[in-house]
């Protein structure tokens, strides 16, 4: 069997990824999940999993989740960053599901790299922060990483199987992000200063969790994209295209030297990229019903709205600057994203802040990951100090 460790299992790729594995006993044995501050949804797959290790990021979170867990099953319980790291270069684990949301999960992901693991990338930080040096890692350690973001694992899907890491070698003229425009691609740019965080979250097509959909709504998220993209298929920004697709089908496409465009399609769940990775090179069933093309009808395309989207330039700038400017981009995007949920910034500030921080912190070479995570810092002790400054709580 095939040993699994999820890390940020009780997000929605965790939830989803076990729901994968549980039509599939016979293939996978859990090792290790892991998760924030969510005891009770932890203590509750590990009854059900009965996996060897379980991680809380927070420490008192552990020591509840250890007192629990006593009476009920035999679970080694650990905690921290120290926990996470173990379990993510664990021997018995095979294939690391890394969906920790933000930074957070960048130290960990990159473990499992360095152990040589086949990691399951659901956590685009990783990349943004660090690209250079974490696919440098992928290589010196012959890890395999399989992209988990729908966009990226159709790319993957649609690119050449012995693909080389060279577009133009492989015949390849450039990539087209697809984006659902969220839950706002049609409210006046003017109302979007009264966006609430409820209706941020309310996205459209997909469930996630409230910072990923804060993202969405921002297009910030397919910035981050636009960023893992280059690192994962060995490109630059001008060679990739992001276009707007409300109806959330056509997940990413690939267009050829000879006018030919291959598109990946399928319904919005993310069973589809989680069970495609973990059964590569093979397929096996996901749980998620077959795309019923008359009943869609229509698949419809547009241009993103720079006005109403700014995050997306942003990002595009932060990459093609180099060096700390995406990781610096990143962190004060989540310290955003945080004080807007939290009413401390409004949904229009988001942008604003994120800017003002790239112009502020000063970018340097991404050449070492201690430097790496002091931008993340510098930028995250910046923009904290900035959101004083806003009124609109």
């Amino acid at each position: 069997m095939t040993g699994v460790t999820i890390l940020g299992a009780t997000g929605s790729i965790g939830r989803s990824t076990l729901d994968v594995i549980a039509r599939h006993p016979e293939r996978f044995d859990v090792i290790a999940l892991t998760a924030n501050t969510n005891v009770e949804g932890l203590y509750q797959q590990c009854l059900q999993w009965q996996p060897r290790m379980a991680v809380m990021a927070d420490a008192d979170c552990a020591e509840r989740l250890q007192q629990r867990l006593a009476a009920a099953v035999n679970v080694e319980v650990l905690a921290g960053r120290e926990g996470l790291e173990q379990v993510a270069i664990h021997a018995a684990s095979d294939y690391v599901m890394a969906a920790i949301v933000g930074a957070a999960g960048l130290l960990p992901t990159l473990a499992a790299v360095k152990a040589g693991k086949r990691v399951l990338l659901a956590n685009k930080e990783a990349l943004v922060m660090s690209g250079r040096l974490f696919m440098d890692a992928v290589k010196e350690n012959q890890a395999e990483l399989l992209p988990i973001d729908s966009e990226h694992n159709a790319i993957f899907q649609c690119l050449p199987p012995d693909f080389s890491g060279n577009l133009q070698q492989n015949g390849v003229r450039r990539i087209v992000l697809t984006a659902s425009g969220g839950p706002f691609r049609c409210r006046p740019v003017a109302e979007l200063g009264t966006v609430t965080p409820a209706e941020a979250c309310a996205h459209p097509n997909w469930e996630m969790g409230r910072k990923i959909s804060v993202d969405s709504a921002t297009m910030m998220n397919k910035g981050l994209e636009l960023i893992e993209a280059c690192w994962l298929f060995n490109t630059s920004t001008e060679h990739i295209e992001v276009v707007i697709h409300p109806q959330s089908l056509v997940h990413s496409l690939v267009e050829y030297a000879d006018g030919s465009v291959l598109a990946q399609l399928g319904n919005p769940d993310m069973r589809t990229p989680i069970a495609y990775a973990l059964a590569w090179p093979a397929r096996m069933t996901s749980g998620v019903s077959g795309l019923a093309l008359p009943a869609v009808g229509r698949l419809d395309f547009e241009q993103v709205d720079p006005n109403r989207f700014p995050c997306l330039d942003l990002a595009r700038q932060a990459m093609n600057a180099g060096g700390t400017a995406t990781a610096i981009l990143n962190a004060a995007n989540e310290v955003a994203v945080q004080h807007f949920l939290e009413n401390h910034l409004k949904f229009t500030d988001i942008p604003v802040l994120v800017e003002r921080t790239l112009e502020a912190v000063q970018s340097s070479e991404a050449d070492s990951l201690a430097g790496v995570l002091a931008a993340d810092a510098a930028a995250r002790d910046y923009a904290k100090q900035r959101v004083g400054e806003y009124s609109h709580g």
